[in-house]
């Protein structure tokens, strides 16, 4: 019972997750707001927005190891599973600057999190990411998104950037019967999320509590896993189709959300300590981070299948790892 309502906690953040989504992407087109805003914002937030439920309502249960391993364990999964089997079905090659941009303020801000982690140990203290770490986070956050929106504002690639220059445009009156759809299907997916994320944190602990393993495993691998379903579903399509920049950016702006976004906003919720191996966590993100870069500059800014074979194999033992010693 226990391992099914933990399962369907999870269906239910996908499908919350994909609804919202689905209905605040076409209200943004109904607005006249550029497609690539769009991809920016609501859509990075959209796919996001299961681990932000869960951390949030585990951190206002005080199941903060849980919610703390959901996102330690969505960022290994992330570099190591998803990008990994995406290559392995196609080769991944890296060709934008702005992707190559992103991999780096990746490596700057997991370093970031690692100081964040380790400092107050180093002073004698409890190890955890407190409140002022979070507002630090998310001011990082807010930059980054001001720069990125600045940037795309200016560069004027994509025909319907700025479109809400002619205020009739973006003003338009929206059809009535299709907006009221759009806002039940934005409705019903922020109530699946939060439905699914009540589901998650219970029954993943009680999980926890019954194989006697901490919480941290639990969100490491079951919850984490999970709810980094949408990221593996489009990086293998953009693998499949060749879209090698659309499945690097992927993984790196879901890593970058989860870490500037997810986190802090759990913590101002309720700073959270750092769970035993938590520190080894993140640093083993920032070494698949570092092992990227270095791959794509030895690599001819590419990841064969043999690579992406060793990053999912890498993956597998280190969870194996964590599992035997927790």
């Amino acid at each position: 019972m226990t391992v099914g309502l933990l399962l369907l906690g999870i269906l239910l953040l996908l499908a919350g997750g994909a609804a919202l989504v689905s209905g605040a992407t076409r209200l943004a087109d109904r607005w006249g707001i550029s497609p690539a805003l769009v991809g920016l914002t609501v859509v990075a937030f959209g796919t996001s927005a299961p681990e932000l439920v869960v951390n949030v309502i585990g951190a206002i249960q005080d199941q903060t190891s849980l919610a703390f391993g959901n996102v330690a364990g969505s960022n290994l999964a992330n570099l190591g599973m998803v990008l990994g089997c995406s290559a392995l079905i196609s080769p991944v090659i890296l060709q934008g600057q702005l992707i190559r941009r992103e991999l780096a303020l990746l490596m700057l801000v997991t370093s970031m999190l690692a100081v964040m982690v380790i400092d107050l140990a180093l002073a004698e203290g409890p190890a955890r990411i407190s409140r002022s770490d979070g507002l630090i986070l998310l001011l990082m956050f807010s930059t980054i998104i001001y720069i990125s929106v600045g940037d795309l504002v200016r560069s004027r690639q994509d025909p319907m950037v700025l479109r809400a220059e002619g205020l009739e445009v973006a003003m338009a009156p929206l059809d009535g019967g299709g907006a009221r759809r759009d806002w039940l299907l934005v409705l019903a997916g922020v109530c699946g999320l939060l439905l699914g994320g009540q589901l998650t944190i219970t029954h993943g602990a009680a999980l926890a509590t019954l194989l006697g393993v901490p919480p941290v495993i639990i969100g490491l691998l079951v919850v984490a896993l999970g709810t980094s379903m949408p990221e593996l579903v489009t990086s293998v399509i953009a693998a499949v189709r060749g879209e090698a920049d659309l499945c690097v950016g992927n993984v790196i702006g879901s890593n970058l959300f989860n870490i500037l976004f997810v986190l802090p906003i759990s913590a101002l919720v309720r700073p959270l300590p750092i769970p035993a191996g938590g520190l080894m966590d993140v640093l083993f993100s920032l070494v698949l981070a570092v092992a990227l870069v270095v791959v794509f500059l030895t690599g001819n800014a590419r990841m064969g299948r043999l690579t992406g074979l060793v990053f999912v194999l890498i993956y597998l033992a280190y969870m194996s790892y964590r599992v035997v010693n927790a």
